[in-house]
């Protein structure tokens, strides 16, 4: 029996290492540590292709999701998140969704696309830069989703902070989008009233 590094074992598979390291977080396929590496044996990766011949045969279509928070502008951004996922793609990629918004927002134009292609079968892999691009919270929902359509979802670089590190994050984060909506429920009702006392627009107390 020979322990395999990583990189050696998913190519024995026919998949991605980041495909291969969710799988062995998930339970699919037994793995020992070495130091701080992920080692697995090759009698179970010689299971594991036996066994999931019919899922590995499939071809790897990758959608690309990438994701900036503000409605205008950021597109180095966009297009530095594009361009690290191409560079490490192991398949076909058959679409780059972009998305402009808050990661708490659930009714994202990008990410309803990619729940289209991942229930219609367009693609067997999602892929994002870090956790975040795809939602703020939920993501281990939408993983089960996925796996529901046999798709799986790689970060690209997944999340290293945990604990309080990790609340502190969510809580920064609730804390910034809901002042940025405050401060544009804000915006919007002082604009009004500023046109309403220079008679540029009725105002809803008045009679027309």
């Amino acid at each position: 029996m020979e322990l395999l590094r990583m990189s050696k074992a998913a190519k024995c598979l026919g998949i991605h290492p980041m495909t291969l390291r969710q799988w062995a977080i998930d339970g699919k396929i037994p793995f020992m540590w070495v130091g701080r590496e992920r080692r697995f044996s090759s009698v179970d990766v010689e299971s594991m292709k036996r066994g999931s011949d019919s899922a590995t045969s499939r071809l790897r279509r990758e959608v690309l999701y990438v994701r900036v928070s503000g409605s205008s502008g950021q597109e180095s951004a966009l297009a530095a998140q594009e361009e690290e996922l191409r560079a490490t793609s192991a398949g076909e990629v058959v679409k780059v969704v972009k998305d402009r918004g808050s990661g708490l927002r659930e009714n994202r134009p990008g990410l309803n696309r990619v729940l289209t292609m991942v229930a219609d079968g367009s693609v067997t892999v999602v892929r994002v830069t870090h956790e975040d691009r795809l939602a703020r919270f939920g993501v281990g929902w939408l993983k089960r989703l996925f796996s529901v359509y046999g798709v799986t979802l790689e970060v690209l670089h997944p999340k290293k902070s945990g604990g309080r590190d990790e609340l502190l994050e969510d809580f920064v984060s609730l804390v910034a989008t809901f002042a940025g909506r405050l401060y544009g429920m804000r915006s919007a009702e002082d604009r009004k009233r500023l046109l309403a006392e220079t008679g540029q627009c009725p105002s809803g107390g008045r009679a027309a």
